[in-house]
């Protein structure tokens, strides 16, 4: 059973428990005709907040199981497991890592990328960057998971620093791409954002606030079911955190406006990947395509941020009216 909605886990829950029903309606202070008409399925109203919090409270259930999104085998194992900490460590092989991505991001993703482009863009024109270890599956695997992210259908909405995206395309140290490598990444980031409102694209100011790690890991964000997780310094391991506060706190932050960092508009980002993308084609400097972005977008302004100062003084002023978001 799929258990998607709040009258199909009551249900599940009740049987579960083994009690009467006139017990299993004074536990949850409910009348003993109302828990009935749940349980025959008559009632189509769902039981209120108040209902599903004092049944996690009695069972010990953790409150995500009435999420949308804790549904099948995860709702049940929910409700039948020991509680799983809120941190989790995942010590895979890059093999059972990729698995672990697949399987979390597998109809959509939100994530803030440590550096630009994101690994599976890298590696349509990059095939080998680091030195890994590879098998047929580990392969098979990476193609999939390319093949997921480049469907027009895929949602996804990813954040990159503005710095990450200026040393992509201008630094002449530790910069393991050519030019026609950053023409084919850029082309295909173009490509797949432009025009489609599955894809959203957002390029922030990292300097404009103290982030802290931020530009520095790969955060992924599934807020249907409230989990998170990001790659720490230990290439191998990920950290998955299943705090629901803290996850609809993180969510909101980048989906706000206002509360998340200054940004470029995701309609106007892809517009700031065609300038770059010309800048690399005629061997522009990073000084000329700051000109070209602060006269012909709203955004300057956060670009000027990620200058150096000798370069702020070589280049003009932020135009007036700058946005930063």
């Amino acid at each position: 059973m799929v258990f998607k909605n709040g009258i199909e886990k009551f249900i599940e829950i009740f049987k579960r428990s083994n009690l009467s029903i006139s017990k299993f309606a004074s536990l949850i202070q409910k009348d003993r005709r109302t828990v009935t008409s749940w349980i025959d399925n008559i009632a189509d109203i769902e039981p209120n907040d108040d209902v599903k919090v004092k049944i996690c409270n009695i069972f010990r259930y953790p409150d995500f199981i009435w999420d949308e999104g804790c549904s099948g085998e995860e709702f049940i194992k929910s409700i039948t497991q020991i509680p799983q900490k809120e941190v989790r460590i995942i010590d895979e092989d890059y093999q059972g890592r990729l698995k672990y991505l697949m399987d979390l991001e597998q109809n959509r993703r939100f994530v803030i990328q440590a550096q630009f482009p994101g690994p599976m863009y890298r590696d349509t024109a990059v095939k080998k960057v680091y030195r890994t270890k590879t098998s047929p599956e580990i392969e098979e695997l990476k193609q999939a998971r390319i093949e997921q992210m480049l469907r027009y259908d895929y949602d996804t909405t990813e954040w990159y620093s503005i710095k990450s995206v200026l040393t992509f395309c201008f630094a002449t140290i530790g910069n393991f791409y050519t030019k026609d490598e950053k023409l084919k990444i850029l082309e295909l980031i173009y490509e797949l954002f432009n025009n489609n409102y599955n894809k959203k694209l957002f390029l922030f100011d990292s300097f404009s606030r103290k982030i802290y790690g931020m530009e520095t890991t790969y955060i992924s964000i599934n807020v249907k079911q409230k989990i998170l997780f990001f790659k720490s310094p230990i290439e191998s391991v990920f950290i998955e955190i299943r705090n629901k506060n803290l996850v609809e706190r993180m969510h909101k932050y980048y989906s706000s406006p206002i509360e998340a960092p200054s940004h470029v508009n995701f309609l106007e980002s892809i517009k700031i990947i065609k300038i770059l993308q010309d800048a690399v084609m005629y061997n522009n400097s990073l000084a000329q395509a700051y000109e070209t972005i602060n006269r012909t977008t709203d955004y300057g302004e956060l670009f000027y941020h990620n200058l150096s100062i000798e370069l702020q003084k070589q280049v003009s002023q932020p135009k007036p009216g700058q946005k930063r978001y």
